[in-house]
């Protein structure tokens, strides 16, 4: 990719209406340790996270920028030709199912044959619409908001 990009605002915005931001930890619909903006894992000493711990806002919106710098990253390390629009999906898509999910998806796979591709690709982010193998409304309503967004770069470039 010859352009390093960022996610924008927008793309902020995005992921944070889906994600929503709690700041004492539960089990999220897939069943694991959550809190923040989506935030799985360590804390910041490298702990897991545990049930019941809390963290200010101020920590939350810490573990959203750490975060969203590794899916950026993950996503500009990719052979995509995209714009900001198509970043920001995508970094929404992946921020959400993980890079492992990403990375051998037939989304990814489409994308990686070129921008004719791109809305036979775009198509490819409904089927990511469960958890814990059940649909979920909240999943599917951020889907297509993934998918508009995506659309849109393809609009613009003329696809």
């Amino acid at each position: 990719m010859a352009t390093r990009m960022n996610i924008s605002d927008r793309g902020l915005q995005l992921i944070k209406h889906f994600e929503g931001c709690e700041l004492k930890a539960y089990r999220c619909a897939a069943g694991v340790i959550t809190i923040g903006y989506g935030h799985t894992g360590d804390d910041f000493e490298g702990r897991p996270l545990t049930m019941g711990m809390t963290i200010s806002q101020d920590e939350a919106d810490e573990y959203l920028k750490l975060d969203l710098a590794v899916f950026c990253r993950f996503i500009n390390k990719q052979d995509f030709d995209i714009v900001q629009e198509q970043f920001d999906a995508l970094v929404s898509f992946v921020y959400n199912v993980g890079t492992g999910n990403a990375e051998g998806s037939t989304l990814f796979k489409l994308l990686r044959k070129g921008p004719e591709y791109h809305r036979e690709a775009a198509k490819q982010f409904l089927r990511w619409n469960k958890a814990g193998g059940e649909v979920k409304r909240g999943l599917v309503r951020r889907r297509q908001a993934e998918m508009d967004l995506f659309l849109e770069g393809v609009e613009r470039r003329g696809l």
